[in-house]
């Protein structure tokens, strides 16, 4: 049976890093990276642009799911609305199958979250305003009926192997 792990969580968090991990760990599996369909110069969030962006994940999700060669399919991105869950679970409904569907969400101290992000910035590859803005969403993610999953003091690895602890309880 395949398995679907939508990872959300607020930026800084860590789903990145998680989640190449858990690829790494779980066989037969594929990554997909939600931010990975935003990179534009400039940004620019329209309901255009987030209309693109919610049609190309939907499309490489359903061919994930689609492909025998993948049993584990690992989406992550913000995430920070159950609008948005729900928009990438209609646009993926038909492809679903028997797929064991896990819906998780990475949280961590604002503390931890200040730490990661400002080494993004000293790094320029992010703004400073990064971290305010993430601060600001990190009460969203409580109201989500999602797996909760405090990765604050996890290294990646140890982030991954506790989603596949949570999943397999």
């Amino acid at each position: 049976m395949k398995r679907l792990y939508m990872i959300g969580g607020p930026m800084g968090v860590g789903k990145t890093a998680a989640c190449r991990q858990l690829q790494q760990l779980l066989d037969r599996s594929v990554f997909l990276d939600g931010d990975w369909c935003w990179y534009s110069h400039p940004f620019t969030v329209t309901e255009q642009t987030k209309q693109v962006v919610m049609e190309n994940i939907g499309f490489m999700l359903q061919n994930f799911l689609k492909c025998p060669d993948y049993q584990n399919i690992i989406f992550c991105w913000v995430m920070d609305h159950p609008s948005i869950l729900d928009e990438v679970i209609s646009r993926i409904e038909t492809a679903l199958g028997d797929t064991s569907l896990f819906c998780i969400t990475l949280t961590a101290s604002p503390q931890a979250i200040r730490e990661h992000l400002q080494k993004d910035i000293d790094a320029q590859l992010r703004e400073e305003d990064i971290i305010e803005r993430s601060l600001a969403r990190l009460a969203l993610y409580d109201k989500l009926s999602t797996y909760k999953l405090n990765i604050s003091n996890l290294t990646p690895n140890q982030a991954a192997k506790a989603i596949i602890s949570l999943i397999t309880k």
